[in-house]
């Protein structure tokens, strides 16, 4: 299993056994806080009471450290890894929502004999574990399941998901009884019983306080600056994914006024100019100091490096190429973390469901029945409409998201409708809201898109190169601040409060004398890829795909009638058999 995530960990190997309590922990490490020997992993307390394996960075572990050592605590290294195990040891279980980061891990109790695996309230970094015929495994990814022999059977219903997702969606994956452990949970695995539960820690509801907006600007300012000054911390190069849009510019910006390092920026742009962001990006290398690094990526680029890419999928997606590219270039950089600006969107409603999220309410109203006996007749670009006969949350964000409906997903695998429908809507007996706001959306994208896809895909293709990535806009203060403006203030409509995110920008005087940050269209790293891969003899070859249906498809991409994201789903179908 060590060797499988060995791309994620270049830098040293561990493991502990157990051998009376038939325990094992390995860690492949990624060498940020601590670069001495002393952060070697697994790690105990100095009496070795308790045992970890980590993933991830603690942002306030300076802080905690702080309390623990008034208390009577012994530290023996100058890790946040050890600040958990201290932690631990003092408040239990209550430790876990002190923390202030972005983790995953494995800790054994040697006097409890219980081993709890432990995941962010934001679910940043993955988590995945099996638990069967008594005995608990878990990895950073599923690959290591399947390579070492623990689970090597498919999920027979993953393609199903695939097919209307476009990523796997949590708590599945493409492997039978693998799961994610959801965010903001728990397991405890009694290892003496072979038995475990699942509980969720730190979900408190934060009161609305924020009713105006120059107040909640103010406050966005504050935290979001105190976020980016955190999540620098360091003892490797921190540099900065730098986009050319709002949120991007945004954490380069702040990360730039720390000052307290030689801050590097990468940047991507494209020959193909409508995909190109280099005049939005020069505006903010502009303002800042450090070194500034910028990459063309070219069809060949994407050719040669096709391969590469898929196999560091580790799951199907349909996303996470251009992560692949831009980490590639920050590890040759000589980067080991980097500061993005993934969550902005899902917080402060900057995708185009925001606006289309509220035709659902009237669409919601139209009876099942008549749906049932239209959908049939509906152009393949209206047949989303299928969804709305489903009544919860999934089918909402699927209507707004879904790579296919469910009568295409049953075409092009030759099953029925009926059962897609079971795969993607039974067991769900939350119902659909009836408030269908922009809030509403906010929770949909957040929940659904960039939990399933954005966070797992960034972290998969960035750990692929050695590479951390960090998100300021969801540091637990940021979200806990962002929950309690009102939701007229951060989705207002009116132009002078419309963008909060943005006009708060604008209050950075000490950023620049003028606008601080570029108002450029979105597109947060897309690439050319419909052309790319309409040349790609790969992914365009008919004899690849199997069925009418899927032929069909692969031929309407090539005449440019379908989406390049639909045709790449098809063939990582087939690849993945």
């Amino acid at each position: 299993m060590c060797t499988a995530l060995q791309h994620g960990g270049p830098d040293d190997e561990g493991i502990f056994i157990d051998e009376e309590k038939h325990l094992g922990f390995g860690q492949r490490r990624l060498s940020i806080i601590d670069l001495s020997n002393n952060g070697h992993q697994p790690m105990a307390d100095v009496e070795e009471k308790a045992w970890i394996t980590f993933n991830g960075e603690i942002y306030n572990y300076l802080t905690i450290k702080k309390e623990l050592l008034a208390a009577g605590a012994r530290f023996r290294s100058s890790t946040d890894t050890e600040v958990i195990v201290q932690a631990y040891l003092h408040w239990g279980t209550a430790a876990f929502e002190k923390l202030n980061g972005m983790f995953a891990f494995a800790l054994y109790d040697k006097a409890k004999n219980s081993t709890y695996l432990v995941r962010d309230t934001s679910g940043i970094k993955p988590l995945y574990y099996c638990a069967d015929k008594g005995q608990l495994s878990f990895a950073s990814e599923v690959r290591a399941f399947k390579i070492a022999g623990l689970a090597t059977e498919q999920d027979k219903d993953w393609q199903i998901r695939f097919l209307a997702y476009g990523h796997m969606p949590e708590p599945y994956t493409t492997l039978k009884n693998v799961y994610s452990l959801p965010k903001g949970h728990f397991l405890c695995w009694d290892n003496a019983k072979a038995m475990f539960s699942a509980s969720a820690y730190g979900n408190s509801v934060n009161p609305i306080t924020i009713l105006n907006a120059a107040e909640a600007r103010e406050h966005i300012v504050n935290t979001l600056t105190e976020s980016v000054s955190r999540q620098l911390i360091a003892d490797a190069p921190v540099g900065v994914f730098l986009s050319g849009g709002v949120d991007s510019s945004l954490i380069t910006l702040l990360a730039n006024q720390q000052k307290r390092t030689n801050l590097k920026t990468i940047s991507i742009h494209f020959n193909e100019k409508t995909y190109d962001e280099s005049a939005f990006q020069k505006i903010i290398r502009d303002k800042i100091d450090g070194e500034k690094f910028d990459h063309l990526v070219k069809q060949q680029d994407f050719e040669e490096s096709f391969p590469q890419i898929l196999r560091a999928m580790d799951m199907p997606t349909t996303d996470g190429i251009n992560t692949w590219f831009i980490s590639k270039y920050a590890q040759q950089d000589g980067l080991k973390a980097v500061l993005s600006g993934i969550g902005a969107d899902e917080l402060y409603g900057g995708y185009p469901s925001f606006n289309r999220v509220h035709y659902l309410k009237y669409l919601r109203s139209v009876p099942a029945s008549l749906l049932s006996l239209a959908t049939p007749l509906l152009a393949d670009q209206y047949k989303k409409f299928e969804f709305l006969k489903y009544n919860n949350p999934a089918a909402d964000y699927l209507f707004l998201r879904a790579l296919f409906a469910p009568s295409s997903i049953a075409a092009i695998l030759d099953t029925d409708v009926q059962q897609v429908a079971d795969v993607l809507f039974s067991g769900d007996n939350t119902p659909a809201t009836k408030i269908y706001n922009k809030q509403y959306a906010s929770y949909l994208e957040t929940n659904f898109y960039m939990q399933n896809q954005l966070l797992r895909d960034t972290d998969v293709m960035s750990m692929n190169h050695g590479l951390e990535v960090r998100v300021p806009f969801l540091d637990e203060l940021f979200i806990n601040l962002t929950a309690q403006i009102s939701p007229e203030i951060r989705f207002s409509d009116d132009v002078e409060v419309s963008n909060i995110l943005f006009i708060a920008s604008s209050s950075w005087s000490r950023l620049s004398a003028s606008t601080a940050v570029p108002s450029s269209p979105k597109m947060g790293y897309s690439f050319p890829l419909q052309s790319w891969m309409q040349q790609n003899r790969h992914i365009c070859d008919e004899s690849m795909y199997r069925g009418k249906t899927t032929k069909k498809m692969i031929e309407n991409f090539k005449n440019d009638k379908l989406h390049w994201s639909k045709c790449f789903a098809l063939f990582q179908l087939q690849a993945h058999g």
